[in-house]
């Protein structure tokens, strides 16, 4: 019997959905053990039984737990280990599948996708399709990239702490793959590093992973078989693994946001995956701003932000408007409460997750954005002169008896590149931003907009935020210039009285 999930979201609410009674191999209602395909044993039950989950995580108990609890960051044995190898798949040590609604709350992908799965046997199947992919990163650029499932980047997988799942990978490339669990605890054999820890998977063939879940964290997946390249081309992906007992305050949104750096040369139609350090198209969720979805949440709602970089170079300092947030977990799961403090900007080191949480109190439209400023601009590339400053004069009117329509650029900086409407080349974008409620965005790249609204009938983008009187920035009145007397010419001063 197969049992497949969907990614629909529905309406704002609050309803209940936290998951039920602690389950326990072996207790009644339970999905069986099994000691081969569908059979049940006595033998298979009391082994089985002797598993639980505690504190957010899986253990076995017995001396083997016990030697293993003394390893940093242990979660119990670990399959292939001395202490599980001999009974690895009779024990059959993973719980009833975790399913959504009931066990979690599911994630938002903004721009992305979830990947879908079915029950066979009380195993989560799951199946990867590596390929060619031709991506649109915003409205006028494209390019021919390699990703899973027809999307850059791949759909996130989501499941919870004790599935057992199997994923199958099929390689549609001209070019042998493999995928890296990356963050996940699992046997040597299914790391999924090419021609160490397996074979590599090649054109045509379809390899088959398969593991259990012994963890609660954000984590990430992408190829581990000439990775400049394959990484480069967008073969990346999220992997979320929900605790299966519920730790700390309960969220009403949780998103998923991965951070990727790519260079695509103006009219060119492929990334180049050999760039090292020179990269112009900076991204979330492999969209570029203004082609960057809103997160949309309800005023009052509690907000999980998980933030995975598998940008080739880059580390990138997030930084969200209007709010204050903890960092709850970093790559090795949950961050003790004790630990956290209030921040404003969480770092994402390359090859790292960071989950924020805050609660969303204030409504408007409130910018995040990666605080490296060139990680704000599109296609920006370094060989033109520094402009600013320059004072043209009478040369536009002399060189448009030349050049029609000729118009020196960058004087006064970029904003102009891109407000103006000036021509780009074939498929490219303008450096900077798109028009908002109130003037030009001047801004690219890793760049999107937290949509806080006090009511909500769905979570579909509910357009730009409608500021009450007195709450918006406005230029000054001459009365109110009058009134605190401000001249406007007179000379700039400061406090004489101010220590140097």
């Amino acid at each position: 019997m197969s049992t497949r999930t969907t990614d629909a979201e529905g309406a704002p609410g609050r309803e209940d959905d936290a998951p039920g009674p602690l389950e326990r191999r072996g207790d009644p209602g339970n999905a069986p053990a099994i000691e081969a395909e569908g059979t049940l044993t006595r033998r298979s039950m009391l082994v089985t039984a002797g598993a639980t989950l505690t504190g957010g995580t899986l253990l076995l108990s017995g001396s083997a737990a016990r030697a293993q609890s003394s390893v940093p960051g242990a979660r119990g044995p670990r399959e292939g280990s001395a202490a599980d190898a001999s009974q690895r798949y009779a024990r059959q040590d993973w719980l009833r599948p975790g399913m959504p609604g009931r066990d979690y709350r599911p994630v938002v992908v903004p721009n992305g996708s979830k990947l879908s799965w079915k029950v066979v046997n009380n195993v989560k199947v799951f199946h990867l399709v590596a390929e060619e992919v031709e991506h649109e990163f915003a409205p006028g650029l494209k390019a021919s990239c390699w990703g899973y499932n027809g999307r850059v980047h791949g759909p996130t997988i989501e499941a919870v702490e004790g599935d057992r799942v199997r994923i199958y990978v099929t390689n549609r490339l001209p070019a042998a793959t493999t995928v890296h669990w990356h963050g996940l605890l699992l046997p040597s054999g299914m790391d999924g590093v090419g021609g160490l820890s397996q074979k590599s998977i090649a054109p045509g063939e379809t390899f088959r992973y398969e593991f259990t879940l012994r963890q609660a964290s954000t984590n990430m997946y992408h190829s581990h078989h000439d990775e400049m390249t394959q990484i480069g081309l967008g073969m990346t992906g999220m992997f979320i693994i929900h605790p299966r007992r519920p730790v700390g305050p309960r969220v009403d949104r949780d998103f998923v946001i991965l951070l990727h750096e790519w260079r695509i040369d103006a009219g060119t139609g492929r990334p180049n995956p050999n760039e090292m350090t020179d990269f112009n198209v900076l991204t979330m969720n492999a969209k570029a701003f203004p082609g960057t979805e809103p997160l949309v949440v309800r005023q009052g709602e509690r907000v999980r932000i998980r933030l995975g970089n598998l940008s080739p170079q880059n580390h990138h300092p997030i930084h969200l408007h209007g709010f204050h947030f903890r960092i709850t977990e970093t790559d090795g799961g949950r961050v003790p409460e004790s630990a956290q403090q209030p921040e404003g900007t969480v770092l994402v080191p390359v090859g790292s997750t960071r989950v924020i949480e805050f609660v969303a109190d204030v409504p408007g439209d409130w910018a995040m954005h990666c605080h490296m400023t060139h990680h704000m601009m599109n296609q920006m590339g370094h060989e033109f002169p520094n402009m600013i400053g320059v004072k043209p004069g009478g040369l536009d009117a002399r060189v448009r008896t030349l050049l029609p329509g000729y118009m020196t650029m960058g004087q006064t900086g970029m904003a102009e590149m891109g407000e103006m409407g000036m021509p780009v080349p074939p498929n490219s974008i303008p450096m900077l931003g798109a028009q908002g409620k109130h003037d030009y965005i001047t801004a690219g790249g890793m760049f999107t907009v937290l949509k806080v609204r006090e009511r909500l009938e769905s979570y579909a983008d509910p357009g730009w935020y409608d500021n009450p009187p007195g709450t918006l920035a406005v230029a000054a009145t001459s009365d109110e210039l009058r009134r605190d007397g401000i001249d406007v010419n007179a000379p700039a001063l400061v406090d004489p009285g101010a220590p140097a």
